[in-house]
C-alpha cells in the first residue's frame, strides 16, 4: 500500500509523470527511426518504469533468459557505441538532479528513483521492466546459485 502511494506522490508533487512521459516520447520517436530502434525500446521500458518507480525495477533482459536474435544483439551492441557520449551526459545530469534532491528530506525517496534510473539512461539497451515481486525472485534465484556453487566446493 505505501508503494502504491509513493508512486502516487511521484507524479504530483515531484511531477515525474513529465519524466516519464518525455522518455516515451524520445524513445518512440528512436523506434520510428529503425537505427535508433534498440534504444527507443529500452526508453519505452524506462518510461513504464518511470510510471510506477515504487512498484517495479528495470533488469537486464539476460537475467530473464528470454531468447535473443544474434543479428539484433551485434546490432544493439554498434548502437550502444554510438550512445555512448549522450548516455553520459544523461546519467551526468540524472546524478546531479539526484543530489539536487537529496538536499531535503522529502526529496530523499524521489532522489532514490532517480539515481536508480542512472544505469538505465546510461545504457537502456536490451533492459526491461518488470514488476518488483519478479525482479525480487530473479535476485533469490541468483543468490542460491552462488550459495550452491560455494557449498559444493
Amino acid at each position: 500500500m505505501m508503494r502504491k502511494i509513493a508512486n502516487v506522490l511521484w507524479h504530483f508533487p515531484f511531477f515525474g509523470f513529465i519524466d516519464a512521459i518525455s522518455a516515451f516520447i524520445f524513445g518512440s520517436l528512436l523506434v520510428l527511426t529503425v537505427i535508433g530502434a534498440p534504444i527507443g525500446f529500452g526508453l519505452i521500458q524506462w518510461s513504464k518504469f518511470l510510471f510506477s518507480p515504487f512498484t517495479s525495477e528495470m533488469i537486464d533482459k539476460r537475467d530473464l533468459k528470454a531468447e535473443q536474435n544474434k543479428l539484433w544483439q551485434s546490432f544493439g551492441f554498434i548502437v550502444r557505441i554510438v550512445y555512448f557520449p549522450f548516455g553520459c551526459l544523461i546519467a551526468f545530469g540524472l546524478l546531479l538532479q539526484s543530489i539536487g534532491l537529496f538536499i531535503s528530506v522529502i526529496g530523499i525517496p524521489v532522489g532514490l528513483v532517480v539515481f536508480k534510473s542512472i544505469s538505465t539512461a546510461f545504457n537502456p539497451v536490451n533492459k526491461i521492466c518488470v514488476n518488483r515481486v519478479v525482479a525480487n525472485e530473479l535476485e533469490s534465484q541468483k543468490n542460491e546459485q552462488i550459495i550452491n556453487k560455494h557449498l559444493t566446493k
